[in-house]
């Protein structure tokens, strides 16, 4: 599995993916990081996220356990490097998401807000500190 940056070419497939008009999905890769997860010439997953006010806001995360997994590391990446937070929030019941944010050190931090009626739950990810 490869991970790389999204291209405009990819809303399609990412529409496909998340259930949305592909219209939504080229303006989230114009909007915000967009990284895809690769197999073949197949995009199986992405996550989408942005920086503000010191913490990374991951906005959408699909995919199997283990390509959600290997996207989370970009955010987590970018956040460790800044010394920033990461933040997610998980629809009650995505199983394979919620698998790979308790695999990659998350914890829940209470519920998130509700979104078409559905709960979701919120996570975060505090950086490491180095011990001075």
């Amino acid at each position: 599995m490869e991970i790389r940056d999204a291209v405009e070419a990819d809303a399609g497939r990412l529409a496909d993916l998340a259930d949305t008009p592909p219209d939504v999905m080229r303006n989230l890769v114009h909007d915000r990081t967009v990284r895809v997860a690769v197999e073949g010439e197949t995009v199986v997953g992405f996550v989408s996220y942005d920086a503000k006010a010191g913490t990374v806001h991951v906005t959408q995360l699909v995919g199997s356990a283990d390509a959600c997994e290997r996207l989370l590391a970009e955010p987590i990446g970018f956040a460790e490097g800044e010394h920033m937070s990461v933040e997610l929030l998980v629809p009650d019941g995505e199983s394979a998401v919620e698998a790979a944010v308790e695999a990659t050190g998350f914890t829940r931090s209470g519920p998130g807000p509700k979104f078409d009626g559905e709960p979701t739950v919120r996570y975060r990810l505090e950086p490491e500190r180095a011990e001075q």
